[in-house]
C-alpha cells in the first residue's frame, strides 16, 4: 500500500490527536502550512509537512524545557 502524499484535516487532527476545529485554525492561523484543492477549496496537508511540523514542535518544547528549573518538569 502506497502512503498518501496529502493529509485531510480529518487525518491530521487524527494524526495530533486534537479536533478538526483546532487543525483548521492551525491551518487558517499558517502555523500549519497546507494547500486549498479543488473547487470547494478543501485544504490538504501534505505528509513532509505535517513530519516537519512534529519534528519542529519537538525542538521548540526541549528548548522550552532545557530553560527551566529541572524539577519543575
Amino acid at each position: 500500500m502506497v502512503a498518501q502524499r496529502f493529509l485531510t484535516l480529518v487525518d491530521v487532527a487524527e494524526i495530533l490527536n486534537v479536533s478538526v476545529s483546532q487543525t483548521r485554525a492551525m491551518v487558517r492561523s499558517g502555523e500549519l502550512p497546507a494547500i486549498q484543492v479543488g473547487g470547494r477549496g478543501q485544504w490538504r496537508v501534505e505528509r513532509a509537512v505535517l513530519e516537519e511540523y512534529i519534528a519542529e514542535a519537538y525542538r521548540r518544547s526541549a528548548a522550552a524545557t532545557g530553560s527551566q528549573d529541572p524539577d519543575q518538569v
